[in-house]
């Protein structure tokens, strides 16, 4: 029966060309507004490591002074030096990394006097395993090499072909704000939408990734001074910590944890809490115990990652959408107004009312489903513009297979719903009424 009415469907779509043409444009335009904003606040607010987010933890703490003005009760996002390096050594049985970004100059070799400034991320060892950072040439630096200092680096996939040609650079040597630094690793490209480990960066929380990663206590003695990432300080002196990273009342550097059961966020919440409360005897925090350890998602919902331009524009491509909607029900009652003497001679040999109205709904169906294959161009167009635009996110609007069949569902599901009152009204033709008058 599904063959029989589908076959009806197309018979009347191609007897009135105009008619359908302008339903399908209908349903088009809303599925390619709505689709292109759906798809880029699904990619904004997507899992950036779905495979291990629900082990990574954000630890906060609260060193500020009592009175600060202007200060709620969320505590910073980042740590000061001393409590970063502290929570560092608090538990050195669990994956952890300790972190900042900036730009330091590099030069292949000491004979090569052509510099070029290059973004980097400095951090601890277990970085690369907790976040599953994949290696194309050798693997990370260890523990060790953190602790001794030690001179060595990780290039991006990017930077190697840029530096050595896309070869296997393990063993070579770079020069990095005027120290010899000897490449361990060189891993692929990598670059987690939103950059849930850095949100207050340069670039933000969709910024690129960093071309190259050095061991954290390695960066912070480098002899020039290059900057130490996003900095938040109080009290007198706003730029306190610019020269200085060690100051007490700055906090720039970023902490993560990897905690594998529920028993170990309970333990690791403790220690935090107990960590503050011995601050706080020792007089170095002025405020009583104010920590946080919220997991990766619960993270990215509180620091609401998703611009609220996304989010608004997103609503005004679904109003769009509804519009196109509402045109095309009154076009789909003037469709099927227009064969009511059709339907009627149909009833009139025996056809149900429900036997009209799926019919109907049928050719509702083969309309939406046009549109939605019609509105896949329009929704490639519109990212396509959003790429243009000069926005950190602008990149990662693009169309995945996800998206692809959310909107032939979409455009199906709206056509479906846009057709059940005209369809209904074409199943109460009075078959006698329309005999009479052929």
């Amino acid at each position: 029966m599904f063959g029989y009415y589908l076959e009806l469907a197309l018979r009347s779509l191609r007897r009135n060309q105009v008619l359908a043409a302008l339903m399908v444009l209908a349903i088009a335009l809303g599925v390619g507004t709505s689709i292109t904003m759906l798809t880029v606040l699904h990619n904004l607010s997507g899992n950036p490591l779905p495979q291990r987010s629900d082990v990574l933890f954000h630890p906060q703490l609260d060193p500020r002074p009592a009175k600060l003005a202007a200060a709620d009760e969320e505590p910073p996002d980042d740590l000061t030096y001393v409590d970063a390096v502290n929570l560092y050594h608090l538990d050195t049985a669990r994956r952890r990394a300790l972190m900042s970004a900036n730009w330091l100059p590099v030069r292949r070799d000491a004979r090569d006097g052509a510099l070029a400034m290059y973004t980097t991320r400095s951090t601890t060892a277990d970085f690369f395993a907790m976040f599953g950072v994949p290696f194309v040439y050798g693997a990370a630096w260890t523990a060790q090499d953190d602790e001794r200092r030690a001179q060595v680096v990780v290039l991006s996939r990017a930077l190697n072909e840029r530096l050595f040609g896309g070869a296997d650079s393990v063993g070579r040597e770079l020069v990095i704000a005027t120290r010899t630094f000897r490449v361990v690793g060189v891993v692929e490209a990598w670059n987690p939408q939103p950059r849930f480990y850095d949100l207050n960066g340069r670039h933000g929380a969709f910024g690129e990734a960093e071309q190259m990663y050095l061991p954290f206590f390695t960066w912070l003695e480098l002899p020039q001074d290059y900057g130490y990432g996003p900095m938040r300080c109080w009290g007198n002196d706003p730029g306190a910590g610019d020269h200085n990273p060690k100051a007490a009342e700055c906090t720039w550097a970023q902490f993560w944890v990897q905690l594998d059961t529920p028993v170990q966020v309970a333990g690791y919440l403790a220690a935090l809490k107990q960590y503050s409360a011995q601050q706080y005897q020792l007089g170095r925090f002025e405020r009583a115990p104010n920590v946080r350890l919220r997991g990766l998602l619960d993270w990215l919902d509180v620091k609401r990652v998703v611009p609220v331009t996304v989010r608004m524009q997103t609503w005004i491509a679904f109003g769009v959408f509804l519009i196109c909607i509402v045109n095309t029900i009154g076009l789909l009652v003037a469709k099927f107004l227009r064969k009511s003497g059709e339907i009627g001679v149909r009833r009139a040999l025996g056809a149900s009312r429900g036997q009209v109205f799926a019919q109907c709904l049928v050719e509702a169906g083969v309309v939406g489903m046009a549109g939605g294959v019609a509105g896949l161009p329009m929704a490639w167009l519109g990212l396509w513009l959003v790429r243009q635009q000069p926005v950190s996110f602008a990149a990662s609007a693009r169309l995945d297979l996800s998206m692809l069949g959310t909107a032939l569902l979409l455009a199906v599901l709206a056509a479906l719903a846009a057709g059940v009152w005209p369809a209904w009204r074409a199943s109460r033709v009075v078959p006698a009424l329309q005999v009479k008058s052929l």
